[in-house]
């Protein structure tokens, strides 16, 4: 069945062009910045949709010290989070890389602002990640599209990369929302009033013709509808196979569509914005775990990789190709994706045990330290081997788990077939249907209980920093993270997901391509994830993915369009 109803553009031979952007996610950002700043520009997506990884999104982004923030009372400085990204990247990451990133981000947000249908807001009381280091913020940075119309993209609606989780209703679900109807069982009318809100969006939009989307949905719509308002062509199932150099930089790219090849020539460059090897399993294990299994990334299909190997072959060095966002998930079943997890780590009736029965972590903590903690035990050779997120009935009872299963509701019949999940009426029978070791399973159950009673974890912290918070139970005190299991329980097993890689070319504060030799590959940049992380190993706040995606994409088109080789365009 085809991706889309509608034709792809043909592929010229011999076009000629200003700057030419390889991917359509973040990278649409670079093609409007490079449009308002007077190039001539072209988009080129391998696949059969636009919207890459961030149509899959929540959509947030993380952009410090911008004037939205500020007109939103925020109280971020550019000096705060400068302090803070010192603090939290600790030099896993050269200083130019978050600099730039902090240069070039109010300005980002004002070219969305002109170039585009969307509006934003501060996702306010969304901490960052780390809010207890200097510089660190409880009320957070990240910001959203507010609910966006798909409509006004008119037939190309049709070539919007659809989300993961589809709304079984016509209603707009922003992560601001999600945090409190999740808790609609324990705060009732903050709950409903968002559920309300958003239903009568989505309904009535419906009856007059509109289709509001919220999350990745409404970001990527809303850079394509600049796109297709800008004129700029965007050319579908076209694959980069080479990048063309002479007189010493990148002078553009052979391309793909079809079985023909197409030659293009950017006079001021190239920019790789096609996601990372999320989808290449082989690199994967390479360079990161031999455990990870093709399908659980959620990354976009289309990120392969070859944005980051092509961009190898004139020159670019690569960093942190042993890092990736990553993302707990329920397992999936055979045929089927991985099921995402948000709150439900860090929601009080539950906690997460290692293939010991044991825990291990801070289930609370952000997604990719997370992910990190259990690659360290492998890579100590004291891997976790089946995780586990163990609740109880009232848990069930109280929340929202993996995005589709509402409160009260039994968790998919499948699960159980295939193992899953399980019940039991006491901890020896789920450790046992589990397979768990019984004695250290019903220990820390029992220790956990006592912790929680107390309100302390005292053995990893959970509920101590602000971020753990936000995705808490208020209505639980004194740790709105904490609560004692008891009556029927669940197991429900988990795996090791990802939003993607974030190990790619190594770049500067411009967002062009560095050698081993940190000499500039001239005429070739790199944003997004076939870029590597400008945190470094860390991920500072939600929305930090996205919000560097687009923040490169300008600032590479900005010294593009200065169009003077090696200096900088501000």
């Amino acid at each position: 069945m085809p991706e889309h109803a509608l034709p792809d553009p043909v592929a010229v031979d011999g076009t000629t062009v200003d700057l030419l952007v390889i991917g359509s996610g973040t990278g649409m950002a670079a093609a409007l910045a490079a449009r308002q700043a007077g190039l001539d520009v072209l988009i080129v997506e391998k696949t059969g949709q636009v919207g890459g990884s961030t149509a899959r999104s929540g959509g947030a982004f993380w952009i410090p010290a911008s004037r939205l923030l500020a007109s939103e009372g925020s109280g971020d400085t550019a000096e705060q989070a400068s302090t803070y990204l010192r603090a939290v990247v600790n030099d896993s990451a050269p200083e130019e890389r978050w600099r730039g990133f902090l240069k070039h981000g109010d300005r980002t947000l004002e070219m969305l602002g002109s170039t585009t249908p969307m509006r934003f807001f501060w996702a306010r009381g969304y901490s960052d990640y780390h809010p207890e280091l200097p510089g660190g913020s409880a009320v957070g940075r990240t910001c959203e599209c507010r609910p966006f119309d798909l409509s006004v993209l008119g037939a190309e609606r049709a070539r919007l990369r659809p989300a993961v989780l589809e709304s079984p209703v016509p209603m707009p679900v922003t992560g601001a929302d999600y945090r409190w109807m999740n808790l609609v069982t324990r705060v009732p009318v903050k709950g409903l009033t968002r559920i309300g809100r958003r239903a009568v969006q989505g309904l009535g939009g419906k009856l007059l013709g509109r289709e509001y989307a919220a999350g990745g949905q409404a970001l990527a719509a809303g850079l394509y509808a600049g796109v297709l308002r800008a004129g700029i062509p965007v050319w579908t199932r076209t694959a980069l196979r080479s990048l063309v150099t002479g007189n010493g930089r990148v002078t553009g790219a052979v391309l793909e569509q079809g079985g023909r090849t197409a030659t293009v020539t950017a006079r001021r460059g190239v920019v790789l914005a096609a996601g990372g090897f999320d989808h290449d399993i082989a690199l994967r294990r390479k360079y990161q775990s031999e455990t990870l299994q093709p399908g659980w990334s959620l990354g976009s299909a289309g990120n392969t990789g070859d944005a980051i190997r092509i961009g190898q072959e004139v020159g670019g060095d690569t960093d942190l190709m042993d890092q990736a966002w990553w993302f707990p998930e329920v397992a999936p079943v055979k045929g089927g994706e991985p099921q995402v997890l948000l709150a439900e780590r860090s929601l009080p009736g539950s906690f997460i045990v290692d293939g010991h029965g044991r825990r291990f972590v801070n289930e609370a903590t952000d997604y990719m330290s997370f992910g990190q903690r259990v690659l360290e035990r492998e890579r100590a050779g004291d891997p976790v081997g089946d995780l586990w997120l163990v609740f109880d009935q009232r848990y069930r009872d109280s929340y929202v788990f993996a995005g589709t299963c509402f409160p009260r509701m039994p968790l998919p019949r499948k699960w159980y077939e295939e193992g899953i999940a399980h019940r039991a009426g006491d901890p020896a029978d789920l450790a046992r249907r589990a397979g768990l070791p019984v004695e250290s399973f019903t220990e820390t159950l029992r220790r956990f209980n006592g912790l929680a009673a107390a309100g302390s974890d005292g053995d990893f912290g959970r509920g101590a920093s602000a971020y753990d918070r936000y995705y808490g139970d208020p209505t639980v005190s004194p740790n709105p993270n904490l609560r004692s299991l008891s009556g029927r329980l669940y197991a429900v097993r988990i795996v090791l997901g990802d939003l993607g890689t974030c190990g790619g070319l190594r770049a500067d504060g411009d967002g062009r391509v560095l050698r081993s030799d940190r000499t500039p590959v001239e005429g070739l940049y790199a944003i997004g994830n076939t870029a590597a992380n400008a945190f470094g190993t860390v991920y500072p706040g939600a929305g930090a993915t996205i919000g560097q995606g687009l923040v490169f994409g300008t600032a590479a088109a900005l010294h593009a369009a200065d169009g003077v080789p090696g200096r900088s365009s501000h």
